[in-house]
């Protein structure tokens, strides 16, 4: 099973943070990192899960309200630790460029299915491409048009389709898939809900299948309680998104 850091370390650390990709990029055997990326109100890529900033910030309101000054002064707190900030799409690549430049790779999710940020495609793709980080990058996104737009920017791009049902999934992958001639079928990730495997595994037709487990709750447990994964790989998954991958890599 190969394992993807969740928001970074994020059970032990502040989601979506420096520090918790950090923490995250030099645990051994890693396969990735997965963040979530939104629009400030002046155009700047910023590294945050929910539309709004009230259940990770001492802010209140809307992300695509600030602008990138007025997120910077939000503080991000964690028990004992120093207060950290939102970062912005482009800190987080120039820390994880060394990594991302071997073997580590970064799901980036375009937060689109709520909110459809007007450019967030051509900015997030521009930026991954002039810092030289194209092959090391996954997109992924409730929404299939922001899929839809990433491959018509950089069509070599490797796509994820995300949904709570992996049916879903497989069935958005189908239909996107279906739209062009220059990829090839099968090769469009499913990335469904872990407790929401509803499709039998010869159905998936040797698609990668990276299931995701958010937040805080089961199966996952903090303080070191393990999750099996036997049941997952019958089912076809080959890959998962955890908030505490240091517990099973270290």
């Amino acid at each position: 099973m190969k394992i993807w850091a969740h928001r970074g370390c994020s059970q032990m650390y502040p989601e979506n943070t420096l520090t918790a990709f950090e923490k995250a990029m030099n645990i051994p055997n890693l396969a990735g990192i997965e963040l979530d990326i939104q629009l400030t109100s002046d155009g700047e890529l910023v590294v945050i899960h929910d539309e709004r900033v009230d259940r990770t910030t001492d802010g209140f309101g809307y992300v695509r309200d600030y602008s990138l000054k007025e997120l910077k002064a939000l503080h991000i707190y964690a028990g004992r630790m120093k207060s950290e900030t939102i970062p912005t799409m482009k800190e987080v690549l120039e820390l994880l460029a060394p990594e991302l430049k071997k073997d580590l790779r970064l799901n980036i999710e375009l937060k689109t299915s709520v909110y459809n940020y007007p450019g967030i495609e051509e900015k997030i793709v521009k930026l991954v491409g002039d810092m030289g980080l194209a092959d090391s990058i996954v997109y992924s996104s409730f929404y299939p048009e922001s899929l839809v737009k990433v491959h018509e920017l950089e069509p070599t791009a490797k796509l994820g389709v995300l949904d709570d049902l992996l049916s879903n999934c497989l069935y958005k992958a189908i239909g996107l898939e279906s739209l062009w001639d220059d990829i090839e079928k099968g090769s469009i990730a499913l990335h469904p809900g872990g407790m929401h495997l509803d499709l039998p595994i010869e159905k998936l037709q040797n698609r990668t299948v990276r299931a995701w487990f958010g937040g805080h709750l089961y199966p996952e447990q903090p303080t070191g309680r393990l999750m099996s994964f036997d049941k997952y790989e019958a089912a076809g998954v080959t890959d998962v998104f955890l908030n505490e991958p240091e517990k099973y890599l270290n």
